[in-house]
Formats: structure tokens, C-alpha cells, sequence
């Protein structure tokens, strides 16, 4: 894929199961910052950074209350299942600065990997009310995104 490809990506849909309504609300739309889609008393959907996330309200024995599993990753104990999105670098980095603010327990601080190298990308992960990890990484250049 070259980089005009990657600019060019189609929305993905991800459907995931909270556990409260309310809290899924106010962590993706105040906290993070997503604009409220369509919504009932079973779901809301987001734009997540121009995706469509759906947060499913399940019984609450179905949610996790912890990531799975994890993968060794530079040290850290990188959360498996997750999701997120690869954003701008800036914005990365402004996200990063309201989720400070906000209070957010970082399963993973954010910090720069491969810093002054081919594939320099920011990470951080955390989770979300109900569980559901979530990893936001930014590239220095955005077209090392699939470099191998």
C-alpha cells in the first residue's frame, strides 16, 4: 500500500459490548472525543476519528472487566483484544494530553517507539468503562505506517 492509499482508506465498522450506556457516552464522546452518532437504549454509535464504532450494551456477566491477554511488546504488556486508531502525530500528541488531564489510568503511557528511527510511531493504551482496550499510535511518517 503507498501512501496515497493509505490516505484514502475506507471507514471501518466495529461493533463492542459495554456494560453502561452512560459511562461508554461520556468516556468516547467527552474523553476521547467523539461525536455522537445515532443512538437507542441498547446502542450508541460514534465517529471514531471518521469510523463508525457501535457500543452494544450486553449483560453485564459477557463484558470483561480486564483485557484477556497480553504480548510482551518493548517491555510492556501490550492487551489482546484491542482496537484504536493510528492518527496524526499531532493530534496524537493532543489526545494524549486531554487523556492526562482527564485523569486516564494508561494500561501503557504513552511514549515513543523506535524514537530517531525508520518506523518512529507514538503508542499508548488504555481501557475503556467496560474493559475494552484501546491502543492510539501515530506515526512521525505517515507512510512507514505497513513498512516492513
Amino acid at each position: 500500500m503507498n501512501d496515497s492509499e493509505v490516505a484514502t482508506l475506507t471507514p471501518f465498522h466495529l461493533a463492542f459490548p459495554v456494560h453502561d450506556l452512560d459511562k461508554a457516552r461520556s468516556f468516547y464522546g467527552d474523553v476521547i472525543g467523539c461525536r455522537q452518532g445515532r443512538s437507542s437504549d441498547r446502542w450508541t454509535d460514534y465517529d471514531f476519528f471518521g469510523h463508525q464504532l457501535v457500543a452494544h450494551l450486553v449483560d453485564d456477566v459477557a463484558v470483561q472487566k480486564q483485557p484477556a491477554d497480553s504480548n510482551a511488546v518493548d517491555g510492556h504488556d501490550v492487551p489482546v483484544p484491542h482496537f484504536g486508531a493510528v492518527l496524526p502525530w499531532e493530534q496524537w500528541h493532543a489526545l494524549a494530553d486531554r487523556l492526562r488531564a482527564s485523569g486516564i489510568e494508561f494500561v501503557i503511557e504513552p511514549y515513543i517507539r523506535f524514537k530517531d528511527e525508520p518506523g518512529e510511531q507514538a503508542t499508548m493504551f488504555l481501557l475503556d468503562p467496560s474493559g475494552n482496550a484501546l491502543e492510539f499510535k501515530a506515526f512521525r511518517d505517515p507512510g512507514q505506517l505497513f513498512a516492513n
